[in-house]
């Protein structure tokens, strides 16, 4: 877990998608991600968390469905988000911190 603080205590906003690999609506967030990376490129990182191999780190964020997506900068949470997300929602929040 040191290892996530040291990403999320980056300057450079970083979004945080908790999925399983069971789940459809995280299949479909996907390419949404993708093209979030491609448009906005080394204005955000974005990391993968799989909350069936990383249960600790899911519950200390309280996550409880996925997908869950939390934006941190600085190593602070400055939002927090679930199910689909369209890639309009995510860049302006992204672009706002």
């Amino acid at each position: 877990m040191s290892k996530f603080s040291e990403i999320i205590a980056d300057e450079v906003p970083v979004l945080v998608d908790f999925y399983a690999t069971w789940c459809g609506p995280c299949q479909t967030m996907m390419p949404v991600l993708e093209q979030l990376k491609k448009e906005m490129g080394d204005n955000v990182k974005i990391i993968k968390v799989d909350v069936d191999k990383n249960k600790p780190l899911a519950t200390k964020f309280n996550v409880r469905g996925v997908p869950a997506f939390l934006i941190f900068k600085d190593g602070k949470q400055i939002w927090r988000g679930g199910g689909v997300q369209p890639l309009s929602e995510l860049k302006s929040r992204i672009e706002r911190a």
